[in-house]
């Protein structure tokens, strides 16, 4: 089962703008850089190749022309494999992570995350901390170990983030 065009009607080709190569370029870029986790700036690397790839040649000397640069940022100092985190929040799934508070102060936590900020300095994943029976950050480089439970989250990450968004006050639109 699937769609059908009607004889003669075309899809026009999906092309970018050049602003929107630049875009997608130093985005890549930046997280590239700024990743602290190897297999996302391995994998930004390899978007960008695989789009200049199908580009034509004007457009494919933009990306190669490097006019936008990123220059490399000081990374979190941990040793975590942030790919535990990102799969535990795509698969919907508890975490039960070893944790190391602001005063230094050593708890284990299950965890609901639902979102991983990247900030300038540090990298925040967001989740519902069942110890604490709310919503809580955690700095990613405070964070000794993390082990998927094999639980599922008892709520979706897309009512969770609503509802921190919500009680957090804040307003994340598509444009800003």
């Amino acid at each position: 089962m699937g769609y059908v065009l009607r004889p003669g009607f075309l899809l026009p080709p999906l092309m970018f703008s050049v602003d929107e190569i630049e875009a997608i370029v130093l985005g890549s870029r930046w997280v590239a850089a700024r990743s602290d986790d190897r297999r996302l700036g391995d994998a930004a690397w390899n978007a960008i190749a695989k789009i200049a790839a199908v580009l034509p040649k004007d457009l494919r000397d933009a990306v190669d022309a490097e006019t936008l640069l990123v220059p490399p940022g000081r990374r979190d100092t941990s040793t975590l494999d942030v790919g535990i985190l990102r799969e535990a929040i795509r698969k919907e799934m508890k975490l039960r992570i070893a944790y190391r508070d602001e005063a230094g102060k050593d708890t284990e936590r299950v965890i609901w995350p639902f979102v991983i900020g990247f900030f300038e300095q540090r990298r925040v994943i967001a989740a519902w901390c069942e110890l604490r029976t709310d919503y809580r950050h955690f700095r990613i480089d405070r964070i000794g170990s993390a082990v998927a439970t094999g639980e599922r989250s008892p709520r979706r990450r897309q009512a969770m983030l609503k509802e921190w968004r919500e009680k957090e006050g804040i307003v994340i639109t598509a444009r800003n």
